[in-house]
């Protein structure tokens, strides 16, 4: 005998919610915690963070996988006024990057007023047709509650003025982890319905030696903070696991090469005695291997590359 239903034929049967996926990129000012949101949000490193501004060269896709939704998130450059050659190459991977995306954050440090460099990108956002802009003020552990609201005042105004209509503005706290989950769920209905586009588990689509190459880079720019900015490369030339080890104890052999501008520069990265390079190698092992889930051993060497940021053949070599 067939099962009786209590529902009426004009009842409609619940819906579930739609499956979306889709691609959002934060950009801002150069160090206004794009990398860091981008961390926070896929709950773990993807993107190199620093407290020098320009640090991030590629375009690192972060997953975050929800039962309801996979949001890609690409983390560009900050867009700036250019003086190199790679600092163009690095805006029109910002612009081309908008074209290609479902949702653009907009990140603003909670702790600094709005400036011409804001004002700048949002002018430029505003010419960035119909994708929907969410104003993400960040860094809110760093202000108080007076503070804040004056900012997200000030983002709203910024907005009205030249045009922009935010479809959300949310203040968040990347290290704090404050509203972070509330973001995302803020991005996920702009996003389009579709099927996930990822595997289950992946976090990134970024090779594994262009991550590798940014883990040695970003110790190798705190260790030289003040006096080598940007001038610091990394190239990985080969990973290969070491022959001959037992199953149960892999070791990877890394070998990368750290390029510098200039011959005066080499003595500034390796530091009295190679100290600075062996901390460099430190700090970015017990990274890498959290990342790959193995034993590293890692061989690092400096080498010259004259101008590099303003030569078309060895940006081409360096993979810019």
């Amino acid at each position: 005998m067939a099962a009786m239903s209590d529902r009426s034929p004009s009842q409609p049967r619940p819906q579930a919610a739609p499956h979306r996926s889709g691609f959002a990129c934060f950009v801002g000012r150069p160090n206004a915690g794009k990398s860091t949101l981008t961390n926070a949000l896929v709950g773990t490193k993807v993107a190199i963070t620093s407290s020098r501004p320009q640090t991030t060269r590629h375009t690192v896709r972060g997953i975050v996988h929800r039962p309801d939704a996979q949001l890609v998130l690409v983390d560009t450059p900050g867009l700036h006024k250019p003086r190199t050659l790679l600092g163009e190459r690095l805006n029109d991977v910002v612009r081309t990057t908008w074209a290609e995306v479902d949702v653009i954050g907009f990140c603003l440090p909670a702790d600094q007023k709005l400036g011409p460099g804001d004002r700048f990108i949002a002018g430029e956002l505003a010419k960035a047709g119909k994708t929907p802009k969410v104003a993400v003020v960040t860094k809110t552990d760093l202000v108080d509650s007076k503070q804040l609201a004056e900012q997200l005042i000030a983002v709203d105004r910024l907005g009205r003025e030249l045009g922009l209509d935010w479809a959300e503005i949310v203040p968040v706290s990347a290290v704090a982890g404050q509203q972070v989950s509330l973001l995302a769920d803020l991005l996920v209905p702009l996003l389009p319905e579709g099927p996930p586009l990822y595997p289950e588990g992946d976090l990134t689509d970024e090779p594994e030696q262009v991550m590798v190459a940014e883990l040695i880079r970003e110790a190798a720019l705190e260790g030289v903070r003040d006096e080598l900015p940007h001038s610091i490369a990394v190239v990985v030339e080969e990973m290969i696991p070491r022959e001959g080890r037992p199953e149960s104890k892999p070791l990877l052999d890394i070998h990368a090469n750290l390029y510098i501008e200039r011959p005066s520069q080499k003595g500034i990265v390796i530091g009295p005695k190679g100290a600075r390079l062996k901390d460099v190698g430190m700090k970015s092992r017990k990274h890498i291997e959290a990342l790959l889930g193995t034993p590293v051993f890692l061989d690092l060497h400096v080498k010259v590359a004259k101008d590099w940021q303003r030569d078309p053949r060895q940006l081409r070599k360096l993979g810019f």
